[in-house]
């Protein structure tokens, strides 16, 4: 999940569509904190946050990967383009395709500032 983030957040040269692509099958559905989105609406989602982010420092903190089933809790640094920063701690559970990419995510997320702005 660590590569996923960062391929998707940080590595900007390359399109959106070709990452998602390279990690999500085709039908790929995720619930974030209760709302599901299907693929387009997840790549505009993307766009959105890639626009309003300066970079992101990802840090795993627990993954399972038993067959097809996924589960991992995962920190966020983010450093929004105004200088300020959240910290982003994830619940993930997921399944993965026949071709090894994610079918479904679920992730439920709290969002914490990180007071001052250069930390």
């Amino acid at each position: 999940m660590a590569t996923v983030l960062d391929e998707l957040l940080n590595e900007r040269e390359t399109p959106l569509e070709e990452v998602m692509a390279r990690h999500f099958a085709p039908d790929y559905r995720q619930r974030t904190d209760g709302a599901w989105s299907g693929w387009s609406e997840v790549a505009q989602n993307l766009v959105g946050i890639r626009t309003m982010i300066r970079s992101v420092k990802i840090d795993l903190l627990n993954e399972l990967i038993d067959g097809h089933a996924y589960a991992d809790r995962h920190l966020l640094t983010v450093e929004m383009n105004d200088g300020t920063r959240q910290a982003r701690e994830s619940y993930v559970f997921g399944t993965f395709a026949q071709d090894g990419r994610f079918e479904r995510i679920e992730e439920v997320t709290l969002v914490n500032p990180v007071h001052g702005a250069h930390q």
